[in-house]
């Protein structure tokens, strides 16, 4: 039986097409660029590789853009038509694709998870499985999915940096900081190009308030991380949530133009994290130029061929920045069709989408009211529609300011005695703090 370097079997017999694919799914691991262009070399001269077509399919399903639909499409025709000669290893691969082409993304993420449980070395279905449940808002399984097969790894294997950087982020996103810490700062040392590693790290340093800290480590890892790497941007945005918090805008809006929209805004997740940094500045008041203009196009480009939910409260951030009401009414219908529908966006739609954007909706337009009774009950389900903790922490950012505009007194109380529980040196907390005080000052009086 061929197998690849960490003993997964492959039907295709050509170890040089082999380890050609398993350069480029390392690739993918470290998110460094281009694993389609490198998978596009290795079938250049191996298309009957049916795994290679699998891998092309499953990194273009999970980027979670319509944009690319034509090419995943191509994929799993090409890996479907070779199925009957694939391994069952292989054909779960193909299975999870598909089932997410569809719009099943539950599905797809179970696939993975069952074709990782039955081959724990397969670094690459733990990584796709791994952001399936990221983008279902499945915090304790971004833990335990990897924890699964954890026992079958040791230091020294390849790939372990990256099992120990996945297992980071799922720690984080279940509160566990410390073990997280260690664990990313660990899969940091064995490979400091490992860009979601340092991901993980950053959002322990976020979660725990440790602004300095967060910077510095941002820092100083860059210029291990941001050279060549397709997930530069999200590091470069949690940079920007750092200096935010510190209140230095110039240093936010510097890293909103050269680090956020460094790549463009060509893919949906450049998209996501530029809107969501835009909107936490306009939240508190502050002049973003003519940023909005950057974002909006992609943005309007995919009112139509959207994904799934947690990209539309992204898109709804842009059109109320350029003040687009046109926009915002399209992206509301197209929400409301999509949450009468079936299946995995059907829910999120329903459960949080589509609540989200007409309560950020109503507050663009200066319904304060309206936006808290929108956006208040998602606060304990806002997790059905995916993202991490850090992300959809917008929806209290959102919610504080909405109540202080408003002079609710007790429920910005209330709001910011969660935040400052968590970051109680926070200075956009403490900022709140001070205004949500002087509205009782104003009730006093």
């Amino acid at each position: 039986m061929t197998t690849d370097s960490l003993g997964n079997p492959v039907s295709y017999r050509d170890q040089a097409a082999i380890a050609g694919l398993e350069a480029t799914v390392v690739k993918l691991h470290g998110y460094q660029a281009d694993p389609i262009a490198d998978i596009d070399a290795v079938l250049a001269e191996h298309p009957d590789f049916a795994m290679a077509h699998a891998f092309r399919a499953g990194a273009l399903a999970t980027a979670a853009d319509r944009a690319f639909e034509p090419e995943l499409l191509r994929s799993l025709a090409a890996a479907e038509a070779l199925a009957p000669q694939a391994n069952e290893r292989e054909r779960g691969h193909i299975a999870a694709a598909r089932a997410w082409a569809r719009g099943d993304i539950t599905g797809a993420t179970e696939l993975w998870g069952r074709t990782a449980m039955e081959h724990p070395r397969d670094l690459l279905a733990v990584q796709l499985g791994q952001i399936g449940d990221f983008m279902l808002g499945y915090s304790h399984m971004l833990r335990d999915r990897v924890a699964r097969v954890l026992p079958h790894w040791h230091r020294g294997m390849p790939g372990h940096g990256f099992i120990l950087g996945m297992h980071a982020f799922g720690l984080e996103e279940c509160g566990d900081y410390a073990r997280a810490e260690a664990s990313g700062r660990e899969a940091v040392a064995l490979n400091p190009r490992d860009g979601w590693a340092v991901h993980a790290v950053a959002h322990v340093l976020e979660m725990e308030g440790r602004t300095g800290e967060g910077i510095a480590w941002l820092g100083d890892t860059a210029g291990s991380w941001a050279p060549g790497n397709m997930f530069a941007f999200h590091n470069w945005w949690h940079l920007g949530l750092f200096h935010l918090d510190r209140g230095e805008i110039a240093e936010v809006l510097r890293l909103f133009d050269e680090g956020v929209a460094g790549g463009g805004f060509g893919q949906a997740l450049e998209l996501v994290d530029g809107a969501a940094m835009l909107w936490r500045l306009h939240v508190l008041g502050h002049d973003v130029g003519g940023r909005w203009s950057r974002v909006m196009p992609g943005w309007a480009a995919r009112i139509e061929d959207r994904v799934f939910a947690f990209n539309d409260l992204h898109a709804m951030m842009a059109f109320i920045g350029t003040d687009d009401q046109a926009a915002q009414r399209a992206l509301l219908a197209s929400l409301t069709r999509a949450a009468e529908g079936e299946g995995t966006d059907a829910m999120m739609a329903r459960e949080v989408g589509l609540p989200a954007c007409r309560g950020f909706a109503a507050f663009g337009r200066g319904d304060y009211a309206a936006a808290i009774t929108e956006l208040l009950p998602l606060r304990g389900k806002a997790n059905r529609f995916g993202g991490s903790h850090a992300q959809r922490d917008v929806l209290s950012w959102t919610l504080v300011e909405a109540a202080i505009r408003l002079g609710d007194r007790p429920l910005a109380e209330g709001l910011l005695a969660e935040r400052l529980a968590a970051k109680p040196e926070s200075p956009v907390n403490l900022g709140w703090a001070r205004r949500s005080a002087a509205l009782a000052e104003r009730h006093a009086a």
